[in-house]
């Protein structure tokens, strides 16, 4: 089952705030967190391995389980949780027989139609968005919003989180329109701000 917090730490926004993975999923984890996804569009293996590898203190954790982005081969490598693949990516059939049938595999889908394909197959969950407008990616799919969350909703019994645009101001809409989780990205870094501050938050207002 998912918690309705699905933290993600993107490489780059935490570079461009000149935090630390290891410390900054130290904060997540201490607020609650228990689902981590790591993403990194540019690193080379070797630097996406090193970071994985700073967080090997997680993996003691009971119930917390580490996702990572794209590298089904890289999440084998890493004794991570699970995977998530995008449209570009692997297909969730593929990442399923590298990683295995105890590993997770979660999908992203930006239309009804990509949805309904990813229900199809045997992802652990599916991904929806962006709800919102995002700026944590370069070239965002068109905002489907709380109605389309809603559409798709109706569409699979797979656990849905949401993704795009999420902040504390919406989250309980999100939630309230269908999703089972909410994938925060930017609004956990807030500027002059505690990433630990910003989950607990969030965890409150989720519980």
């Amino acid at each position: 089952m998912l918690p309705p917090l699905y933290a993600i730490a993107d490489a780059g926004l935490l570079q461009a705030r000149g935090l630390g993975l290891a410390a900054f999923t130290a904060d997540l984890q201490a607020a609650g967190v228990s689902l981590l996804q790591y993403r990194n569009k540019t690193g080379t293996v070797r630097e996406i391995l090193s970071a994985m590898n700073s967080l090997h203190p997680l993996r003691s954790v009971k119930n917390f389980r580490l996702i990572l982005n794209d590298r089904a081969d890289l999440t084998l490598l890493a004794n991570a949780n699970g995977v998530h693949v995008g449209q570009q990516d692997l297909a969730p059939e593929d990442a399923r027989r590298i990683v295995g049938a105890t590993r997770w595999v979660g999908v992203s889908t930006h239309s009804p139609a990509q949805l309904e394909e990813a229900d199809a197959t045997d992802c652990d969950y599916i991904a929806y968005g962006p709800i919102f407008t995002t700026a944590s990616k370069q070239n965002p799919d068109p905002v489907v919003g709380l109605a389309g969350l809603q559409q798709v909703r109706r569409r699979t019994r797979k656990p849905l989180v949401a993704i795009g645009g999420i902040t504390i101001a919406n989250a309980r809409a999100v939630l309230n329109a269908g999703a089972d989780s909410v994938a925060i990205i930017s609004a956990l870094l807030p500027a002059g701000g505690s990433p630990r501050k910003a989950a607990e938050d969030f965890m409150a207002l989720l519980r």
